[in-house]
């Protein structure tokens, strides 16, 4: 018997994803693209021609998440915005060491404050959407949002206030018809993760940890995102949902 997968339609609908020139955010921005939307894609890059890949067919900026100038002058560029997805992020910013207090700062700046400043910058072009659902955030969390992380102590505190953060920007935006929700992923095949591929002492123990015993892929992660964005996801505010293979619950 065949299953009719899960289709949604994004015709009109502009959509912002932050760090979306690589990993999930690719994997997310290709996803509303195919159902129909009006993409923004942000990259650290100065050109989408820098990139390996092809992003022709997105509306490319290059941002570094951590300066407000680039956050304000990007969200009065947009005109219009229907779902901001708050994807960009790094952990161990140029390859140096979490514990440093500069380097913990640096690291919550990307992966926490980025998403709250991004958020705040696009609320009224969100609160002026007329898509059915409503403006709609989606924030990215992670397992670092709940679990201790000792490599990147910075990362994981980010992560963990993103989810908080989530619950407090959907409770004060409810009355502006803006939903606020969050994904958490589980170890998925992303720039960010390949130091992990094939060392049997960082990856062994995260797959033993995952009941599916495999990576997920950022075709795994989209779907979730773009049905939190949906009408059908009209009455779910506030919310993280685990994509993670069963990892959060083993």
């Amino acid at each position: 018997m065949s299953q009719a997968g899960c289709r949604f339609d994004y015709s009109g609908s502009r959509v912002l994803v932050t760090g979306g020139s690589n990993g999930i955010g690719a994997g997310v921005a290709g996803a509303f693209r195919a159902a129909g939307a009006d993409v923004v894609i942000t990259g650290t890059r100065d050109s989408a021609g820098d990139y390996d890949h092809d992003l022709s067919g997105y509306e490319y900026h290059s941002l570094q998440v951590k300066s407000p100038e680039e956050i304000e002058d990007l969200a009065g560029r947009l005109g219009r915005l229907d779902v901001l997805v708050n994807n960009a992020g790094a952990s161990l910013p140029g390859g140096r060491n979490e514990w440093e207090p500069d380097v913990f700062e640096e690291s919550v700046a990307i992966n926490l404050f980025g998403a709250f400043r991004m958020s705040i910058a696009c609320k009224e072009l969100l609160a002026a959407s007329a898509i059915p659902g409503g403006g709609s955030v989606i924030n990215l969390a992670s397992m670092s949002s709940y679990i201790a992380v000792p490599m990147v102590p910075g990362y994981g505190a980010a992560k963990a206030g993103i989810v908080q953060m989530t619950l407090n920007l959907a409770v004060t935006w409810v009355g502006e018809g803006i939903r606020v929700n969050a994904v958490a992923p589980g170890l998925v095949e992303s720039n960010m993760t390949a130091v992990m591929k094939g060392i049997e002492a960082l990856e062994k123990p995260q797959m033993d940890r995952t009941p599916m015993g495999r990576w997920g892929l950022p075709s795994d992660i989209a779907p979730s995102i773009l049905f939190l964005a949906s009408e059908e996801a009209s009455f779910i505010t506030g919310q993280t949902l685990n994509v993670d293979g069963g990892y959060s619950v083993a």
